[in-house]
């Protein structure tokens, strides 16, 4: 049995829950295979629909933004086979692809490039301490963005009808992996250790705050940043407390040189804990053949590729077309894509004023889960899955 939780019972009940996800009710799109095509337009009667995409394509973190660009591009492929009609126009799609190299200033800019070039709509961005502060720009514009990675609560919190997330949020990730340290394994001591980023810092203070109402001691804090390699200081400092586990609030590229670096002092024993940001197939190269990777214990928004209503075809096809390329967000960001266009198709219009109101009512069956939003714009219902290590594979936990 795989182990998941919904976020609603997770803020609602504190409670885990575990079993197979309720099977989704029939919706409107189903994007995982193209529908049928409609009566072809008038020949010239065309309308070029852009879709912008943000995410970092440079730097340590360029392995997951091509992940998430890939999601898109292939959405738009599908997209362009369906011969779909707004506004009684043929449309077809092009995706309008920006670099924010993970860095804020860099996604407010990508985020106004787009507003100046007025695309119809955004997928993005990946990290949250680059998608909150685009997210202002995307409403002062009035162009909708939906985000299949970023998970600080935050986001919502301005409450902007312009933005939307198809992904757990860290309420779900943090809580989550809390439960199972507490409950499952039975742990007691937890040093956390977090990279000062909106999503780092955000999914490290929920861990902490659940882990302390489970009854579990936090013997140790510590602080890194998210260009950092060498954590030997903090680590040191961390096995003095003898903790159980070591909780890491940050990225892949950091968390496979830190725990190449507990084995080198001796932390062979210590468990790992971390959410969606070192859930990847990279943190095992990264961590350099390190038996620690043995020990970490992983949360993604969602359920796994094999319980996604299409993953696992969705994931041929994208193996395919990107061989050794897919980390963990893809998925999310071929359905968010979708979810803009079933979003003009009910509106039967490309203009964001247009069709904005309609992303509040979407009900869609995507390829990751049927997709439909609360109030602030946050999926539905999300679920999370919990992943270890089995030799070298990420896995879901059983």
């Amino acid at each position: 049995m795989q182990m998941k939780w919904t976020a609603v019972a997770l803020a609602a009940t504190l409670v885990v829950a575990c079993g197979k996800k309720e099977e989704a009710a029939p919706a409107a799109t189903a994007p995982a295979a193209p529908v049928a095509a409609a009566p072809a337009a008038p020949s010239g009667d065309t309308v070029t629909v852009r879709i912008g995409h943000v995410a970092p394509i440079s730097g340590a973190q360029a392995h997951y933004g091509k992940d998430n660009e890939n999601g898109v591009r292939m959405a738009i492929e599908d997209l362009n086979k369906q011969n779909i009609q707004i506004g009684g126009k043929k449309a077809t799609f092009e995706i309008v692809a920006e670099d924010d190299a993970a860095d804020p200033k860099q996604g407010t800019a990508a985020a106004q490039k787009l507003c100046d070039s007025k695309v119809a709509g955004v997928v993005g961005h990946l990290n949250s301490g680059t998608t909150i502060p685009a997210s202002k720009v995307y409403n002062d514009c009035g162009i909708p963005h939906v985000t299949g990675a970023a998970t600080n609560p935050d986001l919502t919190k301005p409450g902007y009808n312009t933005t939307y997330r198809i992904i757990a949020n860290d309420l779900a990730l943090g809580a989550g992996l809390a439960f199972y340290a507490a409950d499952k394994l039975k742990l007691k001591k937890v040093a956390i250790i977090d990279d000062r980023s909106a999503y780092g810092q955000g999914v490290a203070d929920i861990f902490k705050k659940t882990a302390k109402e489970k009854g579990m001691t936090v013997v140790d804090e510590q602080f890194t940043t998210d260009k950092a390699t060498d954590f030997m200081a903090i680590l040191t400092a961390i096995k003095a407390k003898s903790p159980d586990a070591v909780f890491y609030g940050g990225m892949d590229p950091q968390a496979g040189p830190m725990l190449r670096q507990m084995e080198q002092l001796g932390m062979g024993k210590v468990k790992y804990f971390g959410g969606d940001g070192i859930c990847t197939s990279e943190i095992a190269k990264l961590a350099g053949g390190a038996k620690t990777l043995e020990n970490v214990v992983c949360a993604e928004g969602g359920a796994s590729l094999a319980k996604m209503p299409g993953g696992v075809e969705w994931k041929k096809r994208y193996d395919e077309k990107y061989p050794n390329q897919f980390q963990v967000y893809s998925p999310y960001t071929y359905d968010a894509t979708f979810v803009l266009v079933d979003a003009m198709k009910r509106a039967n219009s490309i203009d964001p004023k247009v069709y904005t109101p309609e992303l509040i009512k979407t009900s869609m069956k995507g390829v990751t889960t049927t997709i439909e939003f609360l109030p602030n714009g946050e999926l539905k219902n999300p679920a999370i899955t919990l992943y270890h290590y089995v030799d070298g594979k990420k896995t879901p936990l059983e």
